[in-house]
């Protein structure tokens, strides 16, 4: 078999199975290049099930974030079962991601096609790790953040290690002084983290997320008997909490709820204003 129909099997093999190139190659060479009889080998390894757990729903699993020079980068890695986010090999992989993650710069592209340490690309030892495991695992999304402009704070909520847990906020902020009013930065992080908001000012929120409450509102006035004009009115009532409630900006502050985010920037700035530049929010598993 020459070299370009060799590869041209192990691509036909990998896509068939799910299987690492290496695997792959292994089969083609015990078999002779038969492919239906590759399947069969891998399947009897144990490793061509792999393929067979991506239909499943994987919404467990854990994020990581990685720091480095006030650059941040941030990456949720997904298994079906709690269970299997505190196996070590699990974690052991997830943690490799997170520094290769802050490496490419949350480019999963490029993340999936990076070696790890033991040499093989990020994508095959996926597949790999999937066929010890038993469970569908998969690389969700990836974020990260520059120090061109502003300041990064982290927030770990209930972290299991340094930088791992389900819940976990990241904040770009200017106007703070490092030594003086930093921890500004990382108390705005946890507020994120608690407050789960949309966006940093309520005309940024997503307008197809508030017609979709709006649209829920005036269903839920109308359904109650109460007149047109009268649910005109509370329904601009509701959806102007709703837009507070869900902006960064005009929510109330976690540690002290008698005041707003806006004015607690207001209060701590000293040189200059400070202002949220951009944030990101992940919860392990939401919206899956």
């Amino acid at each position: 078999m020459s070299n370009k129909d060799l590869l041209d099997n192990i691509k036909k093999l990998r896509e068939m199975t799910g299987v690492g190139f290496k695997d792959c190659k292994i089969a083609l060479d015990e078999t002779k290049g038969d492919i239906e009889k590759s399947v069969e080998f891998l399947r009897k390894k144990g490793i061509a099930k792999a393929s067979k757990k991506m239909s499943r729903t994987a919404s467990e699993g854990l994020a990581l974030v990685k720091q480095h020079e006030d650059q941040i980068s941030i990456i949720e890695i997904n298994s079906e079962t709690d269970f299997v986010a505190k196996n070590q090999d699990f974690i052991n992989f997830c943690k490799e991601l997170s520094e290769l993650n802050f490496i490419t710069k949350s480019n999963l592209d490029k993340l999936n096609e990076t070696k790890m340490s033991n040499g093989l690309l990020v994508k095959d030892n996926l597949v790999n790790l999937i066929a010890k495991i038993g469970e569908k695992i998969t690389i969700r999304r990836a974020n990260f953040f520059d120090n061109l402009k502003g300041m990064n704070f982290a927030y770990v909520h209930s972290a299991i290690e340094k930088g791992i847990g389900k819940i976990i906020s990241i904040v770009k902020v200017e106007g703070i002084i490092r030594g003086k009013n930093e921890d500004l930065g990382t108390k705005l992080a946890m507020h994120i983290a608690a407050s789960n908001p949309l966006a940093i000012d309520k005309d940024k929120i997503n307008q197809e997320i508030v017609d979709k409450e709006l649209e829920i509102i005036k269903a839920e006035i109308t359904n109650s008997g109460k007149p047109k004009e009268m649910a005109e009115k509370i329904s601009k009532g509701k959806i102007s909490k709703f837009l507070n409630d869900n902006s960064l900006l005009n929510q109330l502050w976690i540690m002290d709820p008698k005041k707003k985010v806006s004015e607690i920037l207001i209060e701590n700035s000293l040189e200059k204003q400070i202002k949220i530049i951009d944030f990101i929010r992940y919860k392990v598993g939401e919206g899956i």
